[in-house]
């Protein structure tokens, strides 16, 4: 069989990619259960590996974005150096990365969920391998951990955040010793603007955020661009009927080019677009390139907490009151950065069409999202909830009917026990978790709700998540390997029906982290 598969990898041309699918599949998991999570959390890669060995991979136009002929032909001629990177690329991710080289400013808009950032990261990873060793990454601040982690994570570049009361001395530090800076658009402003050939390249994402030549922080994000030879832009938001917010944007990449496109061009259709923009400008989606249909693609929103959110957070560690602990990223609506993150994504499923659950196990974190969402007018979608234990079971089954039968994106929130038990909620492809669970189960349950036979699109889950306190703390210990074959190797009929019963081993954890938070923040239980 073995011989085989490497046979139609030769006849398939992809023996390069047999050999990587050996260095990074087949290196055996310690056990069946870590198996079989590792396929779950990794699936994307397996069936994308899986489906170019076998010369099953997507159709060659669509991973090409429609491309014109020519610039086609030039961006597969374009080298990819992709050593530096920790992950395997996708075909579609490749050619990405390729466009971005070989034409020197572009903007990216792969549909939410393809992996821009990967894209961005073979992109610098090449260029490092070039010989640049200063790249810059302008994104939102509610992103910024999830960049400096992924760049950590899936490359041999260095890492350096240029954020909060210490970002000038961070920024000389990179100026000295090279890497990849990331910072937030409104910290921009306080950087000095490079001259000629000091970047290796800019990479803006969320670009959507500077539509607006107005704003401040266009305006900062537009000098950097003129200074920089290389400039990639990436966002999800689809561009093909926002002629005018393109043309700003474009104006960034090529002036030239943004002269001539004006509004009929987006009114004529998407494939009269594509051509008009191409130069600057590839998008690919989900059903022209993952035409396996992989399973899940998980995602850790790391949210750099609030001043608010720090301060609610520190009274709930002084109170030694756990539950409060894990809710306190929401105490303060109004400057919550998991909120924040919420309604981006949000957003993005929404414009792509997509519909949303989102899931707390706390019923005021609950009623807090809903009001949020419901009274975002940035979200453009029907609310519909809160689903939760107090709602009477045919009222829950109607509450999901509805949210299934809007035509377009729409959300649903829902408590985790309410809603991850029981119904059948495959009308949503976008998942989102407001904390992470005592217990696996109850996520997996709930995720089950969306992904399940019946689906028609890959589904992704969203985990928002607080660095450095008590959400950290919990993933950390519940991606132990006992907790892990707990989770997936000895569930009972009795702890599926009842997944938030609340064990010894659940009690201790509790303890043990409201403990060593006390510890770390250096408080103690506030006096009855």
């Amino acid at each position: 069989d073995v011989r085989a598969t490497v046979a139609d990898a030769v006849r398939a041309g992809a023996e390069g990619q047999f050999a990587q699918a050996s260095v990074d599949l087949l290196r055996g998991p310690p056990t069946d259960v870590a198996a079989w999570v590792d396929f779950a959390l990794r699936s994307a890669e397996y069936y994308g590996l899986l489906g170019e060995i076998s010369g099953r991979a997507p159709d060659t136009a669509a991973v090409e974005g429609f491309l014109p002929a020519a610039i086609a032909e030039q961006v597969r001629g374009q080298h990819l150096d992709d050593a530096r990177l920790r992950v395997s690329l996708r075909g579609y991710q490749a050619f990405g990365a390729r466009f971005a080289l070989a034409r020197g400013r572009v903007l990216l808009g792969d549909e939410m969920g393809l992996g821009k950032t990967v894209e961005a990261l073979a992109v610098l990873t090449h260029l490092a391998a070039e010989g640049e060793d200063h790249f810059l990454v302008v994104c939102p601040a509610s992103v910024l951990v999830n960049w400096t982690r992924e760049i950590e994570a899936r490359s041999t570049l260095r890492a350096v955040p240029l954020h909060g009361p210490d970002r000038l001395d961070a920024f000389a530090d990179w100026k000295g010793r090279g890497g990849v800076a990331v910072t937030t658009f409104d910290a921009l402003r306080g950087f000095p603007a490079p001259g000629g050939g000091e970047l290796g390249m800019l990479v803006v994402d969320e670009a959507h955020s500077v539509k607006n030549p107005r704003t401040l922080r266009a305006q900062a994000v537009a000098v950097w661009a003129e200074r920089c030879a290389r400039v990639l832009f990436m966002t999800g938001t689809p561009m093909e009927n926002r002629v005018a917010e393109f043309r700003s944007l474009v104006r960034m990449l090529d002036p030239a080019l943004a002269d001539r496109l004006d509004e009929t061009v987006g009114l004529a259709g998407s494939v009269a677009f594509r051509q008009a923009v191409a130069p600057v400008y590839l998008r690919r989606n989900q059903e022209d390139v993952l035409t396996e249909l992989p399973g899940l693609q998980h995602t850790d929103e790391w949210e750099e907490p609030s001043a608010s959110d720090e301060a609610a957070y520190r009274e709930a560690v002084q109170a030694g009151n756990f539950m409060a602990m894990r809710r306190a990223a929401y105490a303060h609506p109004e400057r919550s950065a998991k909120l924040r993150r919420l309604r981006d994504l949000v957003r993005e499923a929404g414009e792509n069409g997509l519909k949303v659950v989102v899931f707390s196990y706390f019923r005021d974190v609950i009623d807090v999202v809903h009001d949020t969402l419901d009274g975002a007018p940035d979200t453009g979608c029907p609310v519909f909830g809160p689903l939760t234990g107090a709602v009477p079971a045919a009222r829950r089954q109607a509450l999901v009917d509805a949210f299934s039968d809007v035509s377009g994106p729409a959300v649903l929130v829902a408590q985790i026990q309410a809603g991850g038990l029981g119904l059948n909620i495959q009308a949503a492809s976008v998942v989102i978790l407001c904390e992470p669970q005592i217990k696996p189960t109850l996520e997996h349950q709930a995720v089950a709700r969306a992904h399940r036979i019946g689906q028609l699109r890959p589904v992704r889950v969203h985990r928002l998540l607080a660095p450095g306190g008590v959400d950290e703390r919990m993933v950390r210990m519940l991606t132990d390997k006992t907790r892990l074959f707990d989770a997936y190797a000895r569930r009972s009929a009795t702890a599926e029906a009842t997944p938030d019963a609340v064990d010894v081993s659940d009690t201790e954890l509790a303890r043990r982290i409201v403990e060593d938070e006390q510890a770390r923040l250096g408080v103690a239980d506030a006096p009855d």
